[in-house]
């Protein structure tokens, strides 16, 4: 049964003509959030918002970054740490709605294109539960709302027939053309952290058909070790082009990552993209394991993000950092690839992708 027949609701983002661009595709804006809550980097937050600054600092000649702060004080704050590595406020806009935390990749506005019969964005909210793990997820729950209204822009709410849907950005990558990748881990789980108890996999689906445009969707296994949201796929596999994904790869058998990045790799040698094409996969290294405080943490030069002018990747002083920036290099030949010490930032349990989100231009690359 085709996505068509199952449609019930004239009115999705897909049958009026939008779909999520690719990261790569042009944007207008990237949204972060400002760091603020301590319990986030317990013990390492001194560091943090320099390395919020760097990543700022290497986004502003591609484009604007419009950055959520919590009160005219938290801004003020933000702009003597950004002024202070040489970024010129002129391209920053502040955002003053409050958050709970700063991962803006998972309860940001998503947002969706359309071209016809004008050329606009509007935002996509999908509820947000803390990951299925922690509580204090209100604020962050309101900001795709806020979002669309600040831009002026329309606002979908993501449902199933009666019920709204979870569903974190980080939880999924989009070549920009109708084909999707994510982990059966995080979103099919109904043990550990459950997004969406009893919704079937024809079920999602559909949703994400309607909702972002979707006509094919990529499953794979499982996520990397010490990820805290139970199997986010921007720490494991990115898209790259439309055909063309990087996969993590772990060469030590005795590795926690090693059996699982073998499974996905085995899925993907036989999926194929919305209009029949194999997939390139493009092996890329991970660091060797980052611990600290007894924890693993999910150390993944997958987690980068796609700008305008750059690519912007975590490195964590590791002897394949080089070789990641290397191969991301060659696959993003028309962008500066720079790296982002993110060793403290990891301790976050997230990095450089899960605190970013793209808002597409309204002129497509």
């Amino acid at each position: 049964m085709g996505y068509e027949t199952l449609n019930r609701n004239a009115a999705t983002p897909s049958v009026l003509g939008f779909r999520m661009p690719a990261e790569s595709d042009a944007h207008e804006a990237t949204w972060i959030g400002w760091p603020h809550n301590l319990s986030d980097w317990p013990g390492k937050f001194a560091p943090i918002p320099w390395v919020y600054a760097e990543i700022v600092k290497n986004l502003i000649s591609g484009e604007t970054v419009r950055i959520i702060v919590e009160s005219k004080d938290h801004a003020a704050r933000a702009t003597r740490v950004l002024q202070r590595v040489g970024v010129d406020i002129s391209r920053v806009e502040f955002l003053r709605f409050p958050t709970n935390r700063g991962w803006t990749r998972d309860f940001g506005p998503m947002f969706v294109r359309r071209s016809a019969p004008r050329t606009e964005v509007a935002v996509v909210r999908f509820r947000f539960n803390g990951w299925a793990k922690y509580p204090d997820h209100k604020k962050d729950g309101r900001i795709h709302e806020r979002a669309a209204k600040a831009l002026g822009v329309q606002l979908f709410k993501g449902r199933h027939e009666d019920r709204e849907i979870v569903l974190e950005g980080g939880a999924i990558d989009v070549n920009g053309r109708g084909t999707l990748i994510t982990t059966e881990e995080c979103l099919l789980d109904q043990v550990t952290q459950v997004r969406n108890p009893g919704l079937s996999r024809q079920e999602l689906e559909l949703v994400l058909h309607d909702y972002l445009g979707v006509t094919t969707v990529l499953w794979l296994g499982k996520g990397i070790a010490g990820d805290d949201t139970h199997g986010h796929v921007d720490d494991l596999c990115r898209f790259v082009n439309p055909t063309t994904v990087v996969l993590c790869q772990e060469d030590d058998p005795h590795d926690a990552n090693y059996a699982v990045l073998n499974e996905n790799r085995e899925r993907l040698q036989s999926m194929r993209v919305e209009d029949g094409a194999r997939l390139e996969v493009v092996p890329l290294p991970l660091p060797d394991p980052v611990v600290f405080d007894g924890q693993r943490l999910p150390a993944s030069y997958a987690n980068f993000y796609v700008a305008n002018n750059a690519v912007l990747v975590p490195t964590f002083n590791d002897e394949k950092d080089r070789v990641a920036l290397g191969i991301l290099g060659e696959l993003f030949p028309r962008r500066h690839v720079v790296g982002i010490h993110a060793v403290d930032l990891v301790w976050g349990l997230g990095t450089l992708h899960c605190l970013t989100q793209q808002q597409p231009s309204l002129d497509r690359v």
